[in-house]
């Protein structure tokens, strides 16, 4: 590539690597990777789920995947600061768009987004996930239970559990974990759920590092924590955006007061380096309630520690 090309999205002859581009133009592609819809050699697919028709409160995530893409040419021109290497360097990761269902038959949905995960992930790249509002994580956990075998482990980060019960598999951003635990797609007893802040007295057996937890005990005790529960099974990692205090991502549909900050989320994500993620997904931004895009700055952040930990996953070198 010619150091003085643009629109690397499109002109990049390389999965791999960092090539510095303006952050204030061309096309924005998630940090700049290719946008192609070709798996060959592609170890990550970068993708977007578009759908905001299960939130309980203020809608707008749709617009989440765009603004998670254009954050993210903000930072895309060196790897983040603290790093022991440049997650492209090891990965190839493409952007392949985003996920095409029919919001006119919103019962269709849930399948729509299983088979499309599972055509992807079917074909050997791992996936992360640019939401949409947090059901898409139910579909996508049950694509990665079919490949990787159920129950998975859920490591969770979020203001609220998503574990309200429910007698008929609404469709709805509150209960996919109680459906996913019922259903046998994750296994609680395995699982953790870090940040929460509103009371559902029923954990289902999910182990809960709570927001004020996490406050007082620090970021090396709650990974340690984490790190227990979670051992060397297969994990699914959903980071809801709304995890983080309304201070550092008010851009999100139901905010809560007394969350993480972005630091203490980004470091427990880095302090988890070695955990066997197999799947990962960043959800709930919601651009229209954002301010100086903040929220989107720290979704794209995230996705990149996301993208460290796969890189670190046991079996690669």
């Amino acid at each position: 590539m010619d150091k003085h090309d643009s629109d690397y999205a499109i002109t990049r002859d390389t999965l791999y690597g960092t090539t510095p581009e303006p952050t204030y133009a061309g096309i924005a592609s998630f940090m700049r990777r290719k946008y192609t819809k070709d798996l060959a050699g592609v170890d990550v697919a970068v993708t977007g789920i578009p759908l905001d028709t299960a939130t309980t409160n203020r809608p707008g995530a749709r617009f989440g995947p765009r603004a998670v893409r254009n954050a993210s040419t903000m930072i895309a021109w060196e790897r983040p600061y603290g790093m022991s290497f440049d997650p492209f360097d090891k990965l190839a990761v493409a952007d392949v768009g985003d996920c095409y269902f029919d919001f006119g038959r919103p019962g269709n949905v849930p399948d729509e987004i299983e088979a499309y995960a599972w055509s992807i992930i079917n074909e050997g790249p791992g996936l992360l996930t640019l939401g949409g509002d947090h059901f898409v994580s139910y579909p996508l956990l049950k694509a990665h239970a079919r490949k990787f075998g159920a129950p998975l482990s859920l490591l969770h980060f979020d203001a609220h559990s998503d574990t309200w019960s429910d007698e008929d598999d609404r469709i709805d951003h509150g209960t996919m974990f109680y459906w996913a635990a019922k259903y046998g797609v994750v296994d609680p007893s395995s699982s953790v759920q870090i940040g929460l802040r509103t009371r559902n007295p029923d954990t289902m057996g999910f182990n809960v590092v709570d927001a004020p937890q996490v406050h007082e005990r620090g970021i090396d005790a709650v990974i340690a924590e984490a790190r227990r529960h979670l051992g060397d099974k297969p994990v699914y990692l959903t980071f809801d955006i709304d995890c983080l205090d309304p201070s550092y991502a008010p851009g999100t549909g139901t905010p809560v007061c007394g969350g993480l900050t972005s630091h203490q989320a980004m470091s427990i994500l880095r302090g988890l380096e070695g955990i066997n993620v197999v799947g990962m997904d960043i959800v709930e931004v919601a651009p229209a309630y954002d301010v100086g895009d903040i929220t989107a700055l720290a979704a794209a952040h995230l996705a990149m520690e996301m993208l460290y930990l796969y890189a670190c996953r046991p079996g690669r070198e």
